[in-house]
């Protein structure tokens, strides 16, 4: 079947754009349009269809009308009676600058397939075009293959291949940068922007040799950085030859800003090669119809997560002590999670479709994100098989195995084969490891991993001039402002809030009977220092409540690496082999 999509940005007033679908070489009865429930890289159902109206089918363009029904939300059942072309028009409604999204403004248009362009049941592996129809002075962004210039008419092998290859219009700054010798183009789009094009193209460049080296090869012979400058939180979402990112038009400074960035940047670019390259089987060709379930993800995103670091300190974008501390923030995280040993790696993986990206009051407590845990447990994993190996192997080892094996010839990994992998790349026997950590639920000994690279990981002690700070007690919840009140918004396992009762939803009034507020909140529990019975009272559901309980100690604010004093050869040459740079012994305080 020959399938031609065509995108008119002629509503840009309503945030609506027309769309065409002709089809050509139709031999059935009916045929079904079907718009996908989830994007690649984004694992949540969603409903994308809501935005869609007016959708009608004729015999062509000016032809007979044909018989048309919604028959799901996203679904729609076309009655061809035996015509051999069909052509059909719908809107859509785009006004959504995500990483996965449909944005159409009087200035831009941004393009993911997956939230516009149904693909025809029983024909995803056909090949299809696209024809932008646009303002001629605007530029267009895509890294499809291009088979016309006027108009403007691009095309896929498939409907994978679309839906991985984001369309971007408009007037943006483009850049261009040539690391490895691989043409790489940085997209800006949107307003304003504290950037510094020089030093955008510099640092970019350094990442993807970091990444090249470390993989120690590229399937690239272009690249596109689509970076949408605005005012929301920002993401990204990976594709096969480019990566979608959203940021703060003002994180390029201060510097902590700019290095999240520059974290953003590298985590998207190494999917390149763990997620879309070396993935799970389910994970391609995609059915968007339904959750596609993998035990993987803490692999795909947390492994990934993990070796973004590590690329950022080989590509001297990072200090040995920047990258440490990025760690250490993370270690708080996670023992500040009570869910972090409810429920295994690979569950967590499993259900990421109704977890991870749709968290509740009670998600702390019963679950723990995989890109966060996979993280800190890829981390113990790589100076695991440095330790035992004696430096003769690494996590780098094995990606490089599921590169040359998997990624680079197109075959997907079965469930469970990780473990077999990491045996064979490193020559160790990492099942204990994965037993303990991956598939199940043990505590992970983050400071026994740290000494095998001569680190002492502990909570880091107060300055001098901190010293004489007040202690405030912990109530062992987070609380949100509402209307300025505290308003609970989770109530944590194992601390006194939840021993007590205090409910997700409370609305806390006073302390002691003093009122409280969420601005002076902090102060008030200065004077409950660790260990005063506290009574606390709050609305509940628009009634009112006490809750008595006795304040405990806050978690450490901060934790640290730190070099022991005197470390095993061993443990300098893991350091050395981790870190890409020579031991540095303790400093005197």
């Amino acid at each position: 079947m020959e399938i031609l999509y065509t995108v008119r940005a002629d509503i840009p007033s309503e945030h609506r754009a027309r769309f065409s679908i002709d089809l050509e070489g139709i031999s059935s009865p009916a045929l079904d349009l079907v718009l996908p429930s989830w994007v690649p890289g984004s694992y949540v159902i969603l409903n994308y269809s809501r935005g869609f109206r007016d959708l009608v089918a004729r015999t062509g363009p000016n032809g007979a009308p044909l018989p048309t029904a919604r028959v799901e939300k996203s679904r729609w059942r076309i009655q061809t009676e035996g015509a051999s072309r069909v052509h059909v028009e719908y809107t859509v409604y785009g006004h959504q600058m995500v990483t996965e999204g449909f944005d159409f403004t009087p200035d831009h248009l941004f393009v993911n397939a997956a939230l516009c362009l149904p693909y025809v049941d029983g024909h995803l592996s056909d090949p299809v075009a696209v024809t932008l129809d646009v303002p001629p002075e605007w530029t267009v962004i895509t890294e499809l293959e291009e088979v016309e210039r006027t108009p403007r008419r691009y095309r896929a092998r498939n409907y994978d291949e679309l839906v991985d290859s984001p369309i971007d219009a408009g007037r943006p700054v483009v850049l261009t940068v040539r690391p490895s010798g691989i043409p790489h183009r940085i997209c800006l789009c949107g307003e304003g922007g504290n950037y510094d094009a020089h030093t955008l193209e510099q640092d970019i460049s350094k990442i993807v040799e970091a990444a090249v080296a470390l993989v120690g090869d590229s399937p690239l012979s272009r690249y596109t950085f689509f970076y949408h400058l605005t005012n929301v939180p920002d993401g990204g979402l990976e594709h096969a030859f480019s990566t979608s990112c959203v940021v703060s038009r003002n994180i390029f400074r201060p510097a902590e800003a700019y290095r999240h960035f520059l974290s953003l940047t590298a985590h998207e670019y190494l999917h390149l090669y763990n997620v879309k390259r070396i993935r799970p089987k389910v994970l391609g060709p995609f059915d968007y119809t339904r959750e596609n379930y993998t035990r993987m993800l803490w692999w795909m995103e947390g492994t990934t997560d993990y070796f973004t670091g590590l690329v950022l300190r080989r590509a001297g974008l990072a200090s040995p002590d920047q990258y440490l501390e990025v760690l250490a923030k993370l270690v708080k995280e996670y023992l500040e999670t009570p869910g972090r040993n409810r429920i295994s790696l690979e569950e967590s993986s499993l259900i990421t479709w109704i977890d991870h990206y749709q968290p509740f009051e009670e998600t702390p407590n019963q679950s723990v994100s995989y890109y966060l845990k996979g993280h800190l447990v890829s981390m113990c994993l790589d100076l695991e098989i440095r330790h035992q190996s004696e430096t003769r192997a690494s996590l780098e080892t094995v990606l490089r195995l599921l590169w040359n094996e998997y990624g680079k010839v197109g075959r997907g990994l079965e469930e469970g084969e990780l473990l077999s992998v990491g045996n064979r790349a490193t020559g160790l026997d990492l099942s204990s490891f994965f037993d303990r950590f991956v598939r199940g639920t043990e505590e992970v000994d983050l400071a026994l991993y740290a000494r095998y690279a001569g680190l002492v990981l502990a909570p880091k002690a107060k300055r001098p001039d901190e010293a004489d700070e007040p202690e405030p007690g912990d109530l062992g919840v987070a609380v949100e402002d509402f209307g300025g009140l505290a308003r609970v918004r989770h109530s944590f396992v194992g601390r006194p809030g939840r021993a007590a009762g205090l409910t997700p939803g409370d609305e806390i009034i006073a302390i002691n009977g003093a009122k409280v507020t969420y601005g002076d909140l902090e102060k008030m529990l200065e004077k409950c220092p660790p260990g005063t019975p506290t009574e606390i009272t709050v609305f509940r559901r628009g009634y009112l409540h006490r809750v008595s309980l006795t304040t405990g100690a806050r978690p450490p604010r901060k934790y640290s690496f730190t070099p022991e004093e005197s470390p095993s050869e061993l443990a300098r040459k893991v350091y050395e082999s981790w870190m890409g740079t020579k031991w540095v012994p303790r400093t005197a305080p």
